[in-house]
């Protein structure tokens, strides 16, 4: 049986299918609460939810389990109550971690690119105690991603109990189906295909920097299914570990995105630009592309999904249906 914490959330929900499709016994770890998410987990057989807080009961029931894919967290970059995000993001994993170390289980985890911050210093998936001290973060959010990050890092270089097998995978922007619970933090293309659908032109920022033009802000875009199948390679492969960048590693402007969603609308590109919201500031990140040569480098051979036909697919497969959800 694989456990998967936030098996109801974006990401978290589409490993849960692609695990499920492939015949296995799936636990979902999360809080389901009076929202939609449940509707994530609709099309697939699984072995049951369970609510984080009754984990140490399941680990002292002494489950036979295969491996732990940690994608719960509180994701929001906008998030502000420090001891709920340290709790989430920071106090859970190490238990999952400890967990896995003393039981022999794999373990992968989400991190995330906002870990790098302005990306001022680079984008490289460097695990070294010294690479990762150099990043700042912009937000709470990658601040709790980086200290588990860290925390990892001197774990391994003291010499303390570690999974046979652990991955941190640092996602950029990942968009696809199940995503429509997270609400502001669901991926641009979500956002910007329901207000098309309103009658409306699709919004972009304004950049306030002079190097950029207005909707030349530059993102890696990366579908969810790549994200998917880079953790069941992983799962294949229980010789490989270490912090991993998941992107498509190529950047592409939000202009071309929204492009590509208008072809999988049929439509002419109808795009508008307005202010950057303040609390966004100084936060907001102008260019982010992963390098993906490490993952590489380890095996993993395949191909990116092209923003076009990862968008395209996107619109009209999941988007356009009454239940998009998979």
């Amino acid at each position: 049986m694989y456990v998967v914490t936030g098996g109801a959330g974006f990401i978290g929900s589409n490993l849960v299918a692609a695990l499920c499709d492939r015949g296995e016994e799936v636990l979902v770890v999360d809080r389901l609460r009076d929202g939609v998410k449940w509707r994530n987990l609709a099309h697939h057989g699984i072995a049951g939810i369970l609510h984080p807080d009754q984990l140490p009961d399941f680990w002292a029931s002494q489950p036979r389990v295969s491996a732990v894919l940690h994608m719960g967290a509180i994701s929001a970059t906008t998030a502000t109550d420090g001891d709920l995000v340290a709790a989430t993001n920071l106090t859970l994993p190490l238990a999952l971690w400890a967990e896995c170390a003393q039981r022999g289980l794999p373990f992968i985890y989400a991190s995330s690119a906002a870990t790098y911050g302005d990306g001022a210093l680079g984008f490289a998936d460097d695990e070294s105690p010294a690479a990762l001290a150099a990043l700042r973060p912009l937000n709470l959010y990658g601040w709790s991603k980086l200290a588990f990050d860290r925390r990892v890092a001197e774990m391994l270089a003291r010499g303390l109990p570690a999974p046979p097998q652990w991955a941190g995978l640092r996602f950029f922007n990942v968009y696809g189906p199940n995503e429509y619970h997270k609400g502001r933090m669901a991926s641009v293309v979500f956002h910007k295909f329901h207000e098309v659908r309103r009658g409306e032109p699709a919004r972009l920022f304004r950049s306030d920097r002079p190097d950029y033009a207005d909707g030349a802000q530059m993102r890696d875009f990366v579908h969810v299914d790549d994200c998917v199948a880079a953790m069941l390679w992983l799962l294949d492969n229980p010789r490989v570990s270490g912090l991993f960048n998941i992107g498509s590693g190529q950047a592409r402007s939000f202009v071309d995105l929204i492009r590509a969603m208008f072809a999988g609308l049929g439509e002419a590109d109808r795009i508008e630009f307005i202010d950057m919201p303040p609390d966004l500031l100084g936060k907001y990140q102008y260019f982010t592309e992963a390098p993906m040569a490490k993952l590489r480098a380890a095996g993993f051979d395949r191909a990116s999904t092209t923003l076009e036909d990862g968008v395209g697919r996107y619109v009209r497969d999941f988007l356009l249906n009454a239940d998009p959800h998979r």
